[in-house]
């Protein structure tokens, strides 16, 4: 089996990915590396941020190292949050937080004008070389106001395209089908397989 070190402390992030991936590989995140550094994420592109992680974890580690940097891109905000999705209401903010900012920069803005995409880069380094770089985005539209339990993130907000319901009111099986993140863990998936 082998062992992919994801360059995260989001659990959620880290589940998600194990679960593309299955049962081929061993997935562990940044749990599994104890005093590991946080990676200043300065880029100001996706890419950019992916990089960054992936480089700086792959030079402490063995492991084949996996990075993504993802986020909302909104049309009526020209394409914010965008990098600056995990943190749009400040340092330290929650989901919720987040989640009240987006809305409250989209009042008044009607519904065909809340189009928006979830974007994930995802770049793969080994002993500080990048290997390989992938990307995915799933196409929808901001609601009014949430919806649904499962997920995290802006999932009650997001509703992607062909569907009536949000991210969190699909759940995790179907949004991991559907998701940026899927779609450009198709192609990493593809990668590995071909001897990544």
């Amino acid at each position: 089996m082998r062992r992919l070190l994801v360059a995260t402390r989001n659990s959620h992030k880290t589940e998600e990915i194990a679960a593309m991936l299955g049962s081929s590989f061993q997935v562990v995140d940044l749990s599994a590396l104890p005093g590991s550094p946080v990676v200043e994420e300065t880029g100001v592109t996706f890419h950019e941020n992916s990089t960054l992680k992936a480089v700086a974890i792959s030079q402490i580690s063995d492991s084949l190292v996996l990075a993504d940097d993802s986020g909302l891109e909104v049309d009526a905000l020209q394409g914010a949050p965008g990098v600056y999705s995990a943190r749009y209401a400040g340092e330290g903010a929650d989901d919720e937080a987040n989640n009240r900012k987006l809305l409250s920069e989209l009042a008044g803005v009607a519904s065909a004008d809340r189009t928006a995409r979830f974007r994930c880069v995802i770049v793969i380094a080994r002993s500080g070389e990048v290997l390989a770089g992938f990307e995915g985005a799933v196409e929808g539209r901001i609601l009014e106001s949430p919806r649904g339990a499962a997920g995290f993130g802006y999932d009650p907000l997001f509703v992607p395209e062909g569907h009536l319901r949000s991210f969190a009111e699909l759940g995790p099986t179907v949004k991991n089908e559907l998701s940026h993140r899927a779609r450009a863990m198709e192609e990493v998936v593809r990668w590995l397989r071909q001897g990544g």
